[in-house]
């Protein structure tokens, strides 16, 4: 199931553009319908609850990534507490008002500042109250452009791409592929000399993200196959420089304990250890062992 953002249905879109309404009538000397609008769609009713879910986006800007992190799974929580049957009759109606007295085409014309992140945080509570499937490339896309939104930092992509890795790791085995091709074409995006050996990893990671011993032991038998072919290169190897550096790294190529989790940063290493791995190949011209 693909969820589409709709300006019709979006509360936040919806209330901003009344708001604008209101002072071009004004300013026109003109009495404003979207004034009684507001006041009686957005006054005890489920549409007022929702939008101001909206406005806690506005009034949070500036946050530190992991405060928009807690800020966004807030918000997603509160809006489940919504009666979702009386909210889409009160927005039906809420249109079917606007639709008298101005044309809908025109209104919905101007184009907000915060349009972006408000059709974002719309898809996520769709997202959230949706007992279908959803394409976890939704998820992923809309929680990144309102983290952006919200965040008075960089957003660090690896911490995100962490915590939707940690959150899939309940779904099944066709969701987690589907999360795999995504992060992978994000990842050529950024890194477009990926080679093969470093995709298989990356996937493994991804497939095996449930089963911890099962990737261990996959990390361990890359670990040892690259060091044993690391040593192996060393002694075809004539450039001084390179062969120190070389000798230094083979240290600390090391599998991992028994009593010891696989984190992050350790496929991190095994990526950088197949890059070295693969160049060197590449310079001494052997094949994989």
């Amino acid at each position: 199931m693909n969820i589409k953002h709709s300006k019709y249905k979006n509360t936040g879109i919806i209330f901003e553009l009344l708001v604008r309404q209101v002072t071009a009538d004004t300013l026109n000397g003109d009495h404003s319908p979207a004034l009684n609008i507001i006041k009686n769609f957005f006054i005890k009713s489920e549409v007022g609850k929702e939008l101001k879910l909206y406005e806690s986006l506005n009034k949070n800007t500036q946050l530190h990534e992991s405060q928009a992190n807690i800020l966004i799974q807030t918000l997603i929580e509160s809006s489940k507490k919504l009666n979702r049957g009386i909210l889409k009759r009160e927005k039906y109606n809420l249109i079917n008002e606007i639709k008298k007295h101005y044309n809908l085409e025109e209104f919905f014309k101007f184009k907000l500042p915060n349009y972006k992140a408000y059709a974002s945080f719309y898809n996520l509570l769709e997202i959230s109250s949706s007992e279908k499937f959803v394409n976890p490339e939704i998820l992923v896309t809309n929680k990144m452009t309102l983290l952006e939104y919200l965040s008075s930092s960089p957003i660090n992509e690896e911490k995100v791409t962490n915590d939707i890795l940690e959150e899939f790791k309940t779904y099944d085995q066709d969701v987690r592929m589907l999360a795999y091709k995504l992060m992978l074409e994000k990842f050529n995006g950024k890194y477009s000399d990926l080679y093969p050996s470093q995709k298989e990893i990356l996937k493994e990671f991804i497939t095996s993200v449930d089963s911890t011993p099962k990737l261990k032991n996959y990390y361990n038998e890359k670990v040892v196959n690259i060091k044993e072919e690391l040593r192996v290169l060393s002694e075809k190897i004539d450039n001084k420089v390179i062969l120190i550096k070389l000798q230094e790294v083979l240290p600390l190529i090391k599998e991992i304990e028994k009593q010891s989790n696989i984190k992050n940063e350790d496929i991190t290493n095994l990526l950088l250890y197949t890059e070295l791995l693969e160049e060197l190949r590449k310079t001494n011209g052997r094949q994989k062992i």
